[in-house]
């Protein structure tokens, strides 16, 4: 069986380019959809999807305390993962996001991964995460990757878990 690794590339791309903006209304609709429809048994109403895309551009995924990375598959837009720094220790992993089609395939894990690089290189020693208790995939990624459950850390009121992860120091490379 061929690696599916290598069929993936994942880069920084800023916030607000148009391939960032199409994943976040995928990521955004996907989401939206599936509370609404678990609670109240409906799609999200579109003018509310339309308000809340346009309210959360991303910009705190912006250099120099934030990162939003692009992965994509065979060359296409497959996903995001962006990394904010809440302090200076500390970064929060925010959009974590595959398209449907590129799913089973290892690029939640990479994705995953070099966000985590991408926040060491901020300086951050830990990573914080929130997710909803709906999201099961999500919350299964998040323990396979070492991340363990622990107390709120923001009020956001649609999250159900909270995660943190200790960011072990990347050895320094030696040259010869």
């Amino acid at each position: 069986m061929a690696s599916t690794t290598t069929a993936w590339s994942i880069a920084p791309e800023p916030f607000d380019s148009p391939v960032a903006a199409a994943l976040w209304r995928a990521y955004y609709t996907e989401v939206s959809d599936r509370w609404y429809l678990l609670h109240e048994g409906r799609a999200t109403d579109p003018d509310e999807l339309e308000r809340e895309i346009a309210a959360n551009t991303g910009d705190r995924l912006a250099p120099p305390y934030g990162v939003l990375l692009v992965a994509r598959y065979a060359g296409e837009p497959a996903g995001t993962a962006g990394i904010r720094m809440v302090d200076a220790t500390t970064a929060e992993l925010k959009r974590v996001f595959l398209r449907t089609d590129a799913r089973g395939r290892g690029g939640a894990a990479l994705l995953v991964t070099a966000a985590e690089d991408q926040a060491r290189r901020l300086g951050a020693e830990r990573i914080v995460l929130d997710t909803r208790a709906d999201l099961v995939e999500a919350r299964a990624l998040y323990a396979r990757l070492g991340y363990e459950e622990s107390e709120p850390h923001n009020d956001d009121p649609y999250a159900d878990h909270w995660f943190t992860k200790r960011l072990a120091r990347q050895a320094a490379a030696t040259s010869g």
